[in-house]
């Protein structure tokens, strides 16, 4: 008789008792910096001041860091710039992974294999700060947002996951595609895509992650403090400790709204659920093509 894997074996009683616990306490552990996160920006001054810090158990809550926060100035700015950011450069990453893993993907287009050794080349060299610099010092687009999506409107990880999964779609589907008269970029669209919905999903996630959370780009390229985007502004006033400005194109004070002012520990961290919130959002929607889009299209091919 064949000896099973481990892995196959019936849990022992200390597995099945253990394995909910460990889960409940990484889920805990994962779960309780966001609560006191979210406590924390929601709560008055006096509950700050009461608990010397960050707030564990909520006693008196008011959303004036929230209110203070979009009611005008450099964070509902570097919002807007984050989502604009966002939204543009994964629909232009999206569109030319696409079209490059689709050609990539097949073996008689032209320049095929040289274009896939480039690629590939990139997971093991990357172009370094002061040469990327300098390209786009040379293009003219210091302090324009496309600095902040050209230099990485591509990832090569992406790229390939995505050809991958291309080449996984039945050849005989695109040839009887091809008899009835139709273009590539036809067979791409009506073919290729309609088939393709999990990985062009996660890989659209990947991006749209990547674009949110990226500040690098913006510390170098943006000179003008009026159009950083949101990470940038999480960096300066959280990480680096410097105060947000008040009044005028800084934050509102929140008093003519009837709301006492926040305290800064609740605007900080009121900044900080900004920006994780939208990731939070989206990602139990695509979550359920995870296995489907990467897996498969990391295997095939």
């Amino acid at each position: 008789m064949t000896a099973r894997a481990v892995w196959e074996e019936e849990p022992t009683a200390v597995g099945r008792v253990g394995k909910p616990v460990v889960l409940a306490l990484i889920a805990l552990a994962v779960a309780f910096p966001l609560y006191v996160v979210v406590v924390t920006s929601l709560s008055t001054t006096e509950a700050v001041t009461r608990a010397g810090g960050l707030v564990v158990i909520p006693r008196e809550l008011t959303i004036a860091a929230y209110v203070q926060l979009l009611s005008g100035g450099v964070v509902t700015r570097a919002l807007v710039i984050s989502v604009g950011i966002t939204l543009v450069g994964t629909a232009f990453s999206l569109g030319i992974t696409v079209l490059a893993a689709y050609g990539l993907s097949r073996p008689g287009s032209l320049f095929h294999r040289p274009l896939l050794f480039v690629v590939l080349l990139t997971f093991l060299f990357g172009p370094g700060i002061i040469p990327s610099y300098l390209v786009v010092n040379s293009l003219g687009l210091i302090d324009h947002y496309a600095s902040l999506i050209l230099p990485a409107a591509i990832s090569g990880f992406n790229l390939i996951v995505m050809r991958s999964f291309f080449m996984g779609i039945p050849g005989e589907l695109i040839d009887s595609a091809r008899i009835d008269g139709a273009g590539e970029f036809a067979i791409l669209r009506r073919v290729v895509l309609p088939l393709s919905k999990a990985v062009v999903a996660v890989v659209g996630l990947f991006y749209a992650v990547g674009y949110w959370n990226a500040f690098f780009n913006a510390l170098l390229y943006i000179n003008d403090n009026s159009k950083w985007p949101l990470q940038m502004v999480l960096r300066t006033y959280i990480v680096q400790q410097q105060p947000l400005p008040t009044g005028a194109g800084g934050v509102a004070s929140g008093v003519g709204l009837g709301l006492q002012a926040a305290p800064g520990l609740a605007i900080k961290m009121a900044i900080v659920v900004i920006a994780i919130v939208p990731v939070l959002l989206v990602y139990p929607f695509i979550q359920r093509h995870f296995q489907k889009g990467v897996i498969i299209g990391a295997v095939k091919g």
